[in-house]
């Protein structure tokens, strides 16, 4: 395929919005259940009400994008906005947030992450013509 693009496939789709659900299911119950680890490797919190409440959001945002990768051949536009506006927003929130020194640093590993899926949905949104990035999964 030209520039190196292969064609996106709707078990790709799939998987990509189940790994990035996973991993919000993950990060998210983290944050909640074991606090020293996670302020181990994050930084010591002030406001530990609101890591939870970040916690418990990326659950719920995982929890369905996990049941749109399960439950359909292709996400559905709505999972893939979903998936691509809170990456978007992740990505964001972490790079503002380590400039203005609030958090810590690592922080840019998850925003590049973050950045990383996001552009993955974009490049799934219908309209796309059916490509993924290049080097995404097939």
């Amino acid at each position: 395929m030209a520039g190196g693009s292969r064609p996106s496939t709707p078990g790709s789709s799939r998987q990509l919005i189940g790994l990035q659900g996973a991993y919000y299911v993950a990060t998210g119950a983290w944050a909640i259940v074991h606090r020293r680890s996670f302020e181990a490797v994050t930084g010591r919190k002030t406001d530990y009400w609101l890591v939870r409440t970040v916690g418990l959001l990326a659950a719920a945002i995982g929890a369905s994008l996990l049941v749109a990768a399960t439950r359909e051949e292709r996400p559905s536009p709505e999972a893939v906005a979903l998936a691509g506006g809170s990456a978007a927003s992740f990505a964001l929130v972490d790079v503002v947030y380590v400039w203005r020194r609030r958090i810590s640093p690592i922080y840019l590993a998850d925003a590049a992450l973050h950045a990383l899926l996001a552009a993955l949905a974009l490049a799934a949104r219908p309209g796309s013509r059916g490509r993924a990035l290049p080097g995404a999964m097939a």
